[in-house]
């Protein structure tokens, strides 16, 4: 058997809640895991359990979250691991400092209008927080910033989930991050 040694990339998937990032997470992780040995999820709910309990929702604390995030997305892309972040990370001066950190990281942004967001709300979370139940909620009474420039944008009112991850893996195979795959002869 031969052993390919993969380049390691984080693909930080930024969008309102709603927008679709986990689901596509989920699906390109299925996709990649045909082509790569190394995968890893940070999915930010999952993260905000586990890693980041305690840390609220002021500026501050959001901030505190990304960074903890963007250091391990760090630790795993140096050693050859693609790292799939789903996060919401509204603040685009700590996407910048994490993406400056970790170096080969791929924005994608995750864009849906706020009302298709709210529409696809199955936590009843945009519903609380205009009802003042969540205070500081992305979206709600708290910004979010768009990336400016995305490496990828993943419009998911317009487009399957299938459309957004061949944009994505497009952009890896450009990047050299992936190979692309060999189509078989009929």
């Amino acid at each position: 058997m031969v052993t390919v040694k993969q380049r390691g990339v984080t693909i930080w998937l930024t969008g309102l809640s709603g927008a679709g990032k986990t689901t596509i997470s989920n699906a390109l992780e299925q996709e990649l895991r045909d082509r790569c040995s190394k995968i890893e999820v940070l999915d930010g709910d999952v993260v905000r359990e586990n890693l980041t309990k305690g840390l609220g929702f002021s500026k501050p604390d959001r901030d505190e979250n990304i960074r903890r995030i963007g250091f391990v997305a760090n630790l795993l892309t140096r050693n050859g691991v693609i790292v799939l972040v789903s996060a919401i990370s509204p603040y685009r001066d700590i996407r910048q400092e994490v993406k400056q950190k970790v170096g080969d990281l791929i924005e994608v942004y995750v864009n849906a209008p706020l009302a298709v967001c709210e529409s696809r709300d199955v936590k009843g979370l945009y519903k609380r927080a205009r009802a003042g139940e969540i205070k500081s909620f992305t979206g709600i009474d708290d910004p979010y910033e768009a990336p400016i420039n995305p490496d990828v944008e993943c419009r998911t009112d317009l487009e399957t989930v299938e459309e957004s991850i061949s944009k994505i893996l497009a952009k890896l195979e450009s990047c050299g991050y992936i190979h692309k795959l060999a189509v078989l002869a009929r």
